[in-house]
This record gives structure tokens, sequence and C-alpha cells, in this order.
């Protein structure tokens, strides 16, 4: 075995032996290099990806209890302004409740506190405030109960009868007397509710109370009575899995643990996702008077981009492509005397080749490599002919032929991050069918760009010497799309500090003047100035909500019958009025949108067409449809109303842009932007022109849900 080493060492030469080993050692370390490389980079993205969702983790709960606890103090307050609470009062106050979203809440409950002589006197009092059959049910004596008189369910199963005695909980009762002590909201410590304690035990959860004490108007001496408590229930695993589920995106897991008294810890709830964590982060949440803990756990697995045993595959690869190379050199090295001449003579030309092809490469590399923005060219069948480095860091993964693969390849979804983007509706793909397309948004999100990539995308069609293809030009507008949801999550919280005081304002203008019976007419005047003003303030807060949403909001593309929707919106516009418009629906094809949002669209241009008229002209309204092209549907609402100058029309589209300025007609100059948002997010286009004979005609395209025939004009009158 010795003598046969020295043999093939002898062939090969001392120079060449040593040459193979040093390749060897080389290969070896650069590909077990690499592979600890991919490993640490794999582990740093499973970090950021954690970090960040243990921030929005954290952010939301926040965000959450600090509305709740802000709701909490508004109708404690609406309540303490009634200086003789009824039955009908607290339903009025907090009717809007019901739609206010508060994930994980049970019911909103009013509570009064009486000791056992005071009892009966307390159960007439409320009798007579709306409660006719009301039953104080003490439990024990000796102590001061704390009764339930009104109440608000928020999840539509019933909740505590009017007179139950709280005190028979320790945790709520608590939390109660420390609200009433410090003047501010309280949490209580995890409990099993009342309510539901009658559910079989695997459907009940940890649950909690939020309590703040309500006090009336202060008197001359700016002594203030104490007026009972408004509670808020909420079940632990509700308000987790509604809370959290949204900001782990599905991708980490989340525990929340509260501070009980005597400083001990209970988990509320917890989120799980699946997956084995290995990394986890701890941070604290401030709940009302207390400090709960959150923890977020995650598979690093799962956040590192790419298959955890990618590194191992890369270190064996690299040691199976080293030691094939390492043999070819052996063998070459042994041949090298009879192959010397003609490799020599090939390796010239081979140079002269590479030279040619490096300075055409380099050429094209150095323009490709210094464009910011990412450049794709893919030729007739979809194959990628070029992508430069901007690209591929857009994009995130390796390129992958053939167009029907692009969408699950890289991960390619509508501005919402949640929709697929239509393989036909994809720049590339339209390029190919000789359409230019401009700024076409989506969001790319894959194992290599796991946190998501906004682009503005643009396609051009290709012909190079008789070969079709198509460019695609990406611009990456994540950070711009960042500071625009940072800006809509302001104007969110902006929008509901600014809607609570404006109720408060309302109630208080309402109360004003039901209390002043024999008021002064100046006094009557300004009373309505104050409700008027209250009212255009909200319309305006909820047309810059409906704006931000328009845009942001998940779309819930599904059929829609058009004829029953227009139906819909034209008798809820014209059914309460005293002189009905004269409105015409032609047949309409069923369609292919977001129910909610094309309702917004309708009923935006047909409340125009009836708001801007002549005074003293009765509207009349043409409402139409028929074939755009192949699966589009052009939707036309015509009026005969005061019409649009030339000069607004290329801006009437435009957030807060009025075409009318200065005349009487009211609007917050967001209508239509709304409108034009919502019909760009279905992919089709809006647009206004002149109608003949007078007034403005107004044009969106939608997708059809069937294929689109023309049809007979089927006329509904509305009178």
């Amino acid at each position: 075995m010795t003598g046969r080493l020295h043999k093939a060492v002898r062939q090969v030469g001392v120079a060449g032996a040593l040459a193979i080993a040093l390749v060897l050692a080389l290969g070896l370390g650069a590909s077990w290099q690499a592979a600890s490389a991919i490993h640490d980079g794999q582990r740093e993205r499973a970090t950021a990806v954690l970090d960040r969702a243990a921030g929005l983790s954290e952010a939301s709960v926040r965000a959450e209890i600090h509305r709740y606890l802000d709701t909490l103090r508004t109708i404690a307050a609406a309540v303490g302004t009634h200086t003789d609470l009824t039955y009908d009062d607290f339903q009025a106050t907090t009717a809007p409740l019901s739609d206010a979203g508060l994930v994980g809440a049970t019911s909103l409950v009013f509570l009064v506190a009486a000791d056992d002589a005071q009892t009966p006197a307390v159960q007439q009092y409320w009798r007579e405030r709306g409660l006719a059959g009301l039953q104080l049910k003490p439990d024990g004596a000796g102590r001061e109960h704390l009764y339930t008189i009104f109440s608000r369910p928020l999840d539509n199963t019933p909740g505590l009868p009017a007179g139950t005695d709280l005190a028979q909980a320790a945790e709520p009762t608590a939390a109660l007397y420390e609200s009433r002590r410090s003047g501010n909201p309280a949490v209580s410590d995890t409990y099993v509710l009342l309510r539901d304690r009658t559910m079989p035990p695997e459907s009940q959860q940890l649950s909690f109370v939020l309590a703040t004490p309500s006090y009336g108007a202060p008197d001359a001496g700016g002594h203030r009575e104490f007026k009972g408590w408004v509670v808020l229930g909420l079940r632990g695993q509700d308000f987790v899995g509604g809370v959290l589920s949204r900001a782990t995106q599905g991708q980490a897991d989340a525990e929340l643990w509260a501070q009980n008294g005597g400083g001990q810890e209970s988990r509320v709830a917890a989120l799980a996702q699946g997956g084995r964590p290995d990394m986890s982060r701890t941070v604290r949440v401030p709940i009302a008077n207390r400090q709960w803990r959150l923890v977020v756990a995650a598979d690093s697995a799962r956040l590192g981009g790419s298959a955890p045993e990618l590194p191992f595959v890369v270190g064996l690869g690299g040691t199976m492509l080293t030691l094939l190379v390492c043999a070819m050199l052996w063998a070459l090295a042994g041949a090298r005397g009879r192959a010397e001449a003609r490799v020599v003579a090939a390796t010239a030309g081979l140079r002269a080749a590479e030279r040619t092809a490096y300075h055409q490469v380099t050429l094209l590399n150095g323009i490709l490599e210094r464009i910011s923005d990412g450049v794709g060219v893919v030729d007739e069948q979809g194959a990628f002919l070029v992508h430069n480095p901007a690209a591929r860091e857009m994009l995130g993964a390796l390129d992958v032929n053939g167009a029907e693969h692009w969408q699950q390849h890289y991960g390619i979804f509508r501005p919402d991050g949640v929709t697929a983007f239509p393989t036909e509706e994809l720049p590339l793909v339209r390029a190919l069918a000789g359409e230019s397309t401009d700024r076409v948004e989506m969001v790319i999100r894959n194992p290599e760009r796991p946190e998501g990539v906004f682009l503005s995308v643009s396609g051009r069609p290709l012909d190079a010497g008789g070969r079709r293809g198509a460019i695609a030009v990406f611009h990456d507008i994540t950070e711009a799309r960042a500071r625009e949801a940072d800006l809509t999550a302001f104007a969110g919280i902006v929008a509901h500090d600014l809607k609570n005081p404006l109720t408060v304002i309302g109630a208080h203008a309402e109360m004003a003047r039901d209390a002043l019976p024999d008021r002064p007419e100046h006094a009557a005047e300004s009373l309505d100035r104050v409700g008027a003003g209250v009212v255009r303030m909200q319309r305006l807060i909820d047309d810059l909500l409906a704006y931000v949403t328009a845009r942001d909001a998940a779309l819930k593309t599904t059929e829609v019958d058009l004829a029953g929707l227009v139906d819909d919106v034209v008798a809820e516009r014209v059914n309460h009025l005293r002189v009905p418009p004269d409105v015409y629906v032609g047949t309409l094809p069923r369609v292919l949108a977001d129910p909610a949002m094309l309702r917004h669209v309708l009923d935006n241009l047909v409340g125009n067409a009836l708001k801007y008229v002549q005074p003293g002209r009765v509207p009349k309204i043409d409402i139409s449809a028929q074939p755009a092209g192949p699966g589009w549907v052009r939707v036309e609402v015509a009026d005969r109303g005061i019409g649009i100058p030339d000069a607004d029309k290329p801006h009437v589209f435009e957030s807060f842009h009025r075409a009318h300025t200065g005349q009487s007609y009211g609007g917050t100059g967001l209508g239509l932007a709304i409108c034009r948002r919502i019909v760009d997010r279905h992919g089709g286009t809006i647009s206004v022109s002149d109608n003949p004979g007078g007034g403005s005609r107004f044009a969106f395209t939608v997708p059809a849900a069937l294929p689109v025939v023309a049809a007979a004009v089927e006329v509904h009158e509305y009178v």
C-alpha cells in the first residue's frame, strides 16, 4: 500500500501532490465556513423577526388595553353626568360599544354598593328608574354588597342578571375597592367569571375585569359624589387570540402572564402557532394599576428564512465537490505529460474567448449593478434572461421559469399582504401580452424575505430582432409604506381620541337643550351650532378613516349581485325623501368585488348625484353597465346635476379637492378619493366626463364574475 502511494506521488510529482493537498484543505475549509455563515445568518434573521414580533405584540396589547381603559373612563364620565340615571340613559350611553370591536369583552356593567340596611332602599330606588322587577340578592350578611344594576352584553350571550352580588367573588371585589380608593381604573386578579362557571371546565377561561369609579359633577364645595363603578369583563384567551394573532402573523407563540395579589403570577392565556420554540422575548405591559408579563417565543427554524438543514447540506455538498475536484486534479496531473501540448493550445483559445466575454459581461454588469432599482427580463416563455442584484435582493428567491409558478415561488400578494396576486394581472405577464403597466404595487413575502417587501413594478413589452419578451423595473417602497402605516395608525388613534370628546360634547349639548325648556333664542341657536359642529367633525373623522381603510383593509372579494346592491343603495338614499328623484336602473350583471367597498363607491356616486343639483330641480339619475373587455364590466352613473368644470375634472379624485368651493354644497372632499382607492384596489379605473344634456357621467370598471353578455335594458323606477 505504501509502495503504491509513493508510486502515485512520483507520477504527479511532489509539487502536484502539494497543490492537490492545498486545494483539498482550502475546499474543505471554504465549504464548512460557508455552512457556518449560513447558520449564523439564519440565526440573525430569526432574532430580528422575533424582536419585531415581540415589539408588535407588546404594542398591540398596550394599545388595546389603553383603548379599553379610555372607553371605561368615557362611559363612567357619561354616566356621572346623569343626575338621575335610568335604564334608558345607560342603554343610550353604551349603545356605541356594540360596534366598537372590543376583542374578548363579555359585557359592560354598572354596579352600586350597599350594606344590609341600605339594600331595600337601593332596590326600590333602581326599580323606579327602569328596573321594575329588580331583586337584589345579597351574598351573606354583615358586609358591603356590590350589586349589578345595568349591563350591556358585548359577546351576544346572556350576562349576569341584575341584582347579583359581585362581592361573592374575591377577585373583582378587590379591584372595585382599589379603584374606589385610588379614583383610577384597576384590574382584578385572574379568575373564572361568575357567568362562565356553569360552562363545562374545558370551555372555561381565566378572565379578568377592568373597573373604574363613576363620580357625579362637583358641588359648590368641590366634592364629587361617588355613584358606583363601571366594570368591563374580559376573557383572557379570547383577548390574547384576537389581539396577538394579527401581531405575530402565525410566526411565534405568545403567553400573557398576570401579576396577581401577593406577587404570584398566573398565565392568562396562550397562543400556540406550532413548532418547537427555542427563542423567546419577555416584555412588561402595564395593565391599569399592574404590570403584566408578555412572553413571545418561536422556533428559529421557522424564522430563519430557509431550511434548517441547509448549512449541513452546503457543507456536505462542498466537501463532495472538493473531493471530486481533487480526484480530477490527481487524474489530470498523472496524464499531464501526454496532454500538455493540447492543454496549452486549448488554454490560449479559451483565454481569448474568456477575455472577450469578460469585457462584455463587465460592461453589462457595470450598468445593471449601478442601478438601485431592480431589473428583470424574460423571454416569451416566461424564462428569466436577466436579473440584476437589486432585483434578486428585492425578490429574495432564485429565479423560476414559467409565469404560472411566479406567484407561489416568490410569494406575490396584493398590497394588503394577504390576497394572492392573480397571475394574469402581474406586470410581466401583461407585458408579454403587449400591455404596458406603471407603478403596480405588490408585496413579496417568501422564506428569504419573511418580513415582506412592498414593491412598485412597471412592465413593458420587448421585441428584439423578432424575439418577443418583457422587461420589468422593481422599485422598493417598503420604507414609504412603513411611514404611511405609522401615519395611518396615528390617524386611527387621533380619530378615536377625537370622537370620544365629540360624543361627550354632543351629549352635553343635548342635555343642555333638554334642561332649558324656556331657553332664550340665542341660547337655542348656540346649542344647535354646537350640535351641527359635532356632526360635521364626526363626518370628517369617518371620511378620514374610510380613506385610510380603502387602501389598507384586506380585500374580501366575492361574487356580488350588482343589481341587488344598487337597489339597496338607491332605496336607502331615496325612500325617506318627500319628493322622489327620477332614477332609472338598467340590467346589471354579477361582478367579482368586495361587497362593502363596492357599496361605498355606489353610495358615494348616487349621493353626489342627489346632492349636486340646482335648487328646486328634481334629481335624475341613470345607472347602467356594459362589457369592458374580457372579464371586465364598466358601470356608469349619470346625472342631470350642476356638472363639474373642465378645469376640475383632472383633480376631482384627489384628496380634499372640492369642485364647488364657495357654494352651499357640503362635503369633506374625500368621497371621490376614497372611490378611486377602492377601484384601484380591484384593478380597475374610474373617470368622469360631461353627460350629454347636462350633468356628469361617472364610470368605473370592476372584474366580471360571469361572461358579460349585452342584454336589453330592464328599467326600475323609484317613485
